[in-house]
């Protein structure tokens, strides 16, 4: 989503105890009689990867004169509503009462706590770049989850993992989080907190995509003008400047709404290896705007961290397929 968005672990199965439903990718016979559009398929990545990839930047124009509770609260919240009337108009159903609650269980995890994390990791300092590249590290916390839960962890997996916490240490030493701890600290709990969501996300019963989005989106906003009523100053809001508002709405309309519809696009359309490749595009969207319009400046750990991040995201999101794949070739060359 704006900002973090899922990672799919595992069958098609899996994917329906994420969503609630049964959402098959994509086969090679299916995708030949059912190939979208060349310029669909370019549309949709290109909003995915640039979208997502600045959303770190806006957040912080956003934050320079909007309270951050209010910002982010107002935003999912107002998103929630329209994302909910969108799904109800394509024919999907309002979510049972106990799909609410558990919305609002993932609400607070992913929407409330994770996104006001990284907006108050910004806010303390850490520069939009560095932020999208620690956003990175969440799938390797879902893989321990899901270990701890009992679920079978492949040991591609637990090798992505170890490269992802070799990654996230030489990431610690990038400069801005010597300088603000506090910000170190809101930014790793971020895909922290992402990613025990997620993992309940899984596990909980939630109505469709859409409408999954529009429940947790609403709860978690509304959740956050709550606090926000509570701790911040109610006349806030009256002396936002206009490049603040600007990024809130681009951040309401782009960053959340369109790139999620491309997203799901996407995962309807096409394979989930190219779906989920934003995940390797983001971090450098973010870092090349962050550094060139921003003049975010970097003191050179992110750089190398980054290969060994996206190298764990490689062996955890692709690495039982390939494993698969290469033993069914050998099984044939032996059969023959």
């Amino acid at each position: 989503m704006a900002v973090f968005c899922v990672y799919y672990i595992g069958s098609g199965k899996k994917l329906r105890k994420f969503y609630g439903l049964d959402y098959k990718m994509p086969t090679n016979l299916q995708q030949s009689l059912h190939r979208p559009a060349f310029w669909k398929l370019l549309t949709a990545l290109l909003l995915v990867y640039i979208v997502w990839g600045t959303t770190y930047f806006a957040i912080g124009i956003a934050v320079q004169s909007m309270p951050p509770l209010w910002m982010n609260g107002s935003r999912f919240a107002l998103a929630g509503a329209l994302m909910m009337a969108w799904a109800l108009s394509r024919g999907e159903k309002m979510p049972t009462r106990l799909q609410w609650r558990n919305a609002a269980v993932v609400g607070a995890l992913m929407v409330f706590m994770a996104m006001n994390l990284v907006v108050f990791a910004q806010k303390l300092g850490i520069g939009s770049g560095l932020m999208a590249t620690v956003v990175t590290t969440m799938p390797m916390w879902l893989a321990l989850w899901t270990r701890w839960g009992g679920e079978h962890v492949p040991l591609t997996s637990w090798i992505g993992l170890g490269l992802g916490v070799a990654g996230a240490a030489l990431l610690a030493l990038e400069g801005d989080f010597s300088v603000s701890w506090c910000g170190a600290l809101a930014a790793f709990a971020a895909p922290l907190c992402w990613s025990v969501g997620s993992y309940a996300s899984r596990r909980l019963d939630l109505p469709g995509p859409a409408m999954a989005s529009a429940a947790e989106w609403l709860t978690g906003g509304v959740l956050g003008l709550v606090v926000a009523w509570v701790v911040e100053p109610h006349d806030a809001l009256l002396n936002v400047s206009t490049s603040s508002w600007l990024a809130w709405l681009y951040l309401l309309s782009f960053g959340t709404l369109i790139a999620l519809n491309a997203y799901l696009w996407l995962l309807k359309n096409t394979s989930a290896a190219v779906a989920g490749s934003y995940s390797f595009v983001n971090p450098a969207v973010a870092l090349l705007v962050g550094a060139g319009i921003g003049h975010e400046t970097l003191t050179g750990w992110v750089f190398a961290a980054l290969p060994l991040i996206a190298l764990a995201l490689v062996m955890i999101m692709y690495g039982p397929a390939v494993v698969r794949a290469t033993t069914l070739r050998k099984l044939q060359t032996v059969e023959m």
